[in-house]
Parts: structure tokens; sequence; C-alpha cells
């Protein structure tokens, strides 16, 4: 990706910042976005050194968003293997946003008066708040509440950082010395390289795909490519990629499944139906039997309860610890009348969260919350 390319996808951020977060996840450079923060800070008028912003993103403000989104987030693979997978990632992310944020700030500052520079200082806050939304959540793939969580208490770090702004001062000092840095390079290259992994690891995978979408009869590259898209939340690519596929193959039942599962996410409950009806004709089992607890919540979102509950006897058969399916079991019952027979499926709900395998608490938390909060409420009116 050209300089100019890099440029583009930087001014993306002002009207397509979810699309453009995806392309520095794809075709970004870290590179491009310290030297584009470095010279942006250098032309900022501030009581600090050029290299001073840079520093802080990368030391404070990134690691303390990362810290913030596993523990919110919940994620599992531990916090190392976190840091390793989307640290560069994150911080190219950020830079641009910081970037993007400043530049109008940069601009006013030559031709405005320093009242009306404070407002444009808050918006430039603003912005780089809401460019930062949509970083957390390409980057991690949250929920928009995760996201929305994260960026709302990424402040913290700066906080503690201002406590101990003294010493930081004097160690970013050091740290910014060539000498320091030859050093740091030369004993921890190899895990400064370990760091910047996962944005090479991320871009060599997405250039793979795209290689091989080239060939028009390779529905497995389209479906993958979708899947990436769907993760980031971003669901009009991840709609085209899946019925690419569908289009290559009829019969790539996942794709039907994963555009089933977004439309049912958006409301469109009937083409939701159709999709999940083609996977069932397909492989009735499909997913590990998912295919039927996706059913459910489309007859509940719909206020079906008793083809939900249909469904989900049969799903819960197989696969009893499911904490999704006996929520949404708790839910149809719910819709029935039937209280204490949800209170019963809530509970184990909760129950089976709680002792689901580590790497699977991340997903099976949010199933947990809900559950407690319908007990909850069945609690206050039974």
């Amino acid at each position: 990706m050209a300089k100019v390319d890099h440029a583009k996808t930087l001014l993306r951020l002002f009207w397509q910042p979810a699309a453009a977060m995806g392309a520095i996840l794809d075709r970004g450079s870290l590179l491009f976005a310290t030297m584009a923060a470095l010279a942006v800070a250098l032309l900022t008028p501030a009581p600090v050194t050029f290299y001073a912003p840079l520093l802080i993103l990368s030391l404070v403000y990134v690691p303390g968003v990362l810290i913030l989104s596993i523990l919110i987030g919940r994620m599992g693979g531990g916090f190392w293997n976190i840091m390793q997978r989307d640290y560069s990632p994150l911080l190219t992310c950020t830079a641009m946003a910081w970037v993007a944020a400043n530049i109008p700030l940069v601009l006013a500052a030559r031709v405005l008066p320093r009242p009306i520079l404070l407002v444009f200082g808050c918006a430039a806050l603003g912005f780089f708040l809401l460019l930062m939304f949509f970083a957390v959540r390409t980057v991690f793939g949250t929920e928009n509440w995760v996201a929305g969580v994260v960026v709302g208490l990424s402040w913290l770090p700066l906080v503690a950082a201002a406590f101990l702004w003294g010493p930081l001062r004097f160690m970013l000092g050091w740290i910014a010395s060539p000498f320091f840095l030859f050093y740091a390079y030369y004993y921890l290259g190899g895990e400064i390289s370990n760091l910047s992994a996962g944005m090479r690891s991320r871009q060599n995978f997405r250039r793979m795909l795209d290689a091989a979408a080239v060939n028009p009869h390779d529905g497995d590259a389209q479906y993958q490519l979708g899947l990436i898209y769907a993760e980031r939340r971003q669901y009009t690519e991840a709609i085209q990629r899946f019925k690419n596929a569908i289009a290559i193959d009829p019969n790539e039942t996942d794709a039907h499944f994963q555009l089933g599962r977004i439309a049912r996410k958006q409301g469109r409950l009937k083409e939701a139906l159709e999709y999940f009806q083609t996977v069932l004709n397909q492989d009735e089992k499909h997913s590990q039997h998912e295919i039927l607890r996706e059913l459910a919540a489309v007859y509940i979102a719909a206020g079906q309860f008793e083809d939900a509950r249909g469904f989900l006897v049969e799903y819960v058969q197989e696969r009893p610890y499911d904490a999704e399916g006996l929520f949404y079991f708790g839910q149809a019952l719910e819709g029935l009348g039937l209280k204490a027979e949800a209170k019963e499926r809530y509970e184990l709900a909760t129950e089976a969260a709680k002792t689901a395998p580590r790497y699977r608490r991340a997903v099976t938390a949010q199933w947990s919350r809900m559950a407690q909060k319908r007990l909850r409420g069945l609690g206050a009116t039974g």
C-alpha cells in the first residue's frame, strides 16, 4: 500500500470510520501512522515535546485500552498472547485516529482566536473518542456496548499517568534518547518484533484470501473474507462476501448460516428464517445443532414462543450445557407464561456460563448477565 493510499485511508476516517479502520487493519502501516502522528504533533501548538503524544499513546493509552478491552470484554487467551496479537493493530488504528482528530485542530490554530480554538479542541477530542469506538470494535470484534464502555473509561490510564507525570516525563526523556533506543532494540528486538507480528499476520492472511478470492470458483475464500467483515461488524461487506460464496456454491451451508445470523441481528426475520430453513434442509445437524438454536431465536423475536420451544426442546437434548440455548429456552417459556420453568432455565444458563471452559467464558458471560437480569425481573413480578 503506497503512501498515497495510506493518506486516502486517513482521510476516509472522516466519512467512513468503520470501513477505514478495517482498511487500516488490512493494509495499513504502523510506520506511516507513527510518522504522521509525529508530523502533526510537531505542528500542534502544545507545551510538550513533539514526540510526547506518540509516546503517551504507545506506552500509556493503547496498553490501557487493551487491558480495559480484556477485562470488560472478558477475552480469554492470556494477556501476553493478546498483547502480541492486538497491540500493533490497535496502536496503528489509534495513531491514525489521533492524527485525523488533530488535523482540523492544527489548521484551525492558524486562523482562529484562542477561545474558539478551545471549542475546536473539545470537538477534536470527541471525534477521537468516536474513532476509538470503531477502532476497539474493529480490532477486537467486540459488541457495541463493550467498545463504548472501553472508550468511555479510556481516560483512566491517562489520569494514572498524570499523577505520575514527573517520573514518567523523566522516563520518556530517556526512552526518546537515541542511545536508549539503540540498546533497547539490540537487546529487546525479538520482543518488539513479536509485538508487531500481530499486524503482519493479519495482513498476510488477508492478502492470501484476497489472492484466493480472485479465483471465481473459490467459494471458501469468499466465505472466510465474510467472516472477517462480520467479526468487525462490517455487515454490508460481510453479506456481499457470503452471497458471493453462495453464488459460487449454493450448497455452501456455512454462508447461508452466517447470512441468517446477520439478518436476525438486523431484525430481518423473514430473510433469516429463509436462510436458516435452507441450512436445515442441507444439514439439520449443522454447527453442532446450532441451527436449531438460531431458528428458535428467530421465532422468539417474532413472538412465536411455542414454535421456539419446539426447536429448543430438541436443541437442549443435544447441547444441555449451552448457556445461549438455555437463555433462549427461558425466554420462550417466559413468553408462554411459564414463569417457574423459565426461572429454572435462566438459572441453568447462569450455571452453564460459570462452568464453561475458560476460553469460552468471554462468549458465555453475556448470557449469564442477561439470564440474571431476567431472573431479577421475574422475581420482581412473581
